[in-house]
């Protein structure tokens, strides 16, 4: 008798642990030859609200680091997606990729993170400002995270679409929840176990494995999320989240990029998704004899 494998479960990814979705369902993921490789959760709107749960619970915490530690964080989530870089290419592989298109994107995936972990520290000073005013008065403007924003991520490929948008949103300071690609998931589970053993707090990013159609209404019409960024070129889709995301004037951004380029790596992906604070403090004048006024 020929021996059935025994196919690999994808759980999805939910405040720093793995749990099944809680509706049960699953969906198989097939390669290009209709083998089905693994079992993927198709989660639910409640996997969803469960994941902005986490998410905001997170916000503080992960803010509140310095930008320094977050750029840490970061390397350090590059260095062992090097150490598991050929169980990416094998993942990569069993979707369609050649093994060299493979090992280009999980090298230009781990350079991403790198390049981001560098910002971390820096785009505050670069992109700050103090404002000329006609008063006595300092006057500063500072970038700060938007707090919890979620993420409908590339369809086309598996990993650098995903690591292209959820390292910039939390690089900022911000917390996310991750929908990944229906057709190559495989990618984004293994980087959620990357994320779990590393120094990254639980909560500050979650993926759930799916479909856009069932969940792109609920990711932009939830009350508790800050901003929304859609990666994908539904147009339906994206008429949607524009009504939705005007019901709590959350912010919609749409980038469907070619994220294989390596010019689309650039500390204008973390400040879209920043508020600006504008901060006045009043400056002392010193009179004769040294009266203040």
């Amino acid at each position: 008798m020929e021996r059935i494998e025994v196919l690999k479960t994808y759980k999805i990814f939910i405040g720093g642990q793995f749990p099944r979705t809680e509706s049960g369902r699953y969906y198989p993921l097939l390669d290009k030859n209709k083998k089905n490789i693994a079992n993927m959760c198709l989660s639910s709107r409640k996997d969803y609200r469960n994941a902005v749960v986490a998410a905001r619970g997170a916000v503080g915490g992960w803010s509140g680091k310095s930008a320094f530690n977050r750029s840490q964080i970061l390397y350090r989530l590059a260095e062992m997606l090097e150490g598991r870089k050929e169980q990416f290419i094998e993942e990569l592989s069993k979707q369609g990729s050649t093994k060299a298109q493979a090992l280009k994107e999980v090298e230009l995936s781990i350079d991403r993170i790198v390049y981001y972990a560098g910002w971390c520290d820096k785009y505050q000073q670069i992109l700050s400002s103090v404002n000329p005013v006609a008063s006595s008065h300092f006057n500063f403007s500072v970038p700060e995270p938007m707090g919890v924003i979620a993420v409908v991520a590339d369809e086309t490929t598996s990993l650098i679409g995903l690591i292209s948008v959820i390292i910039p949103v939390i690089a900022g300071g911000n917390t996310c929840i991750a929908l990944a690609s229906e057709t190559k998931p495989l990618c984004a589970i293994t980087l959620a176990e990357c994320l779990a053993t590393s120094d990254l707090p639980g909560g500050v990013v979650n993926i759930l494995t799916g479909t856009s159609a069932e969940l792109h209404t609920h990711f932009s019409s939830h009350m508790d999320v800050n901003a929304i960024v859609y990666c994908r070129d539904n147009a339906t889709e994206r008429k949607t989240i524009d009504e939705n995301s005007s019901l709590n004037v959350k912010r919609s951004y749409y980038w469907h990029k070619n994220w294989a380029n390596e010019s689309e790596q650039n500390p204008y992906y973390i400040t879209d998704l920043q508020e600006i604070k504008t901060t006045w403090h009043p400056v002392e004048n010193i009179g004769v004899g040294g009266a203040k006024y």
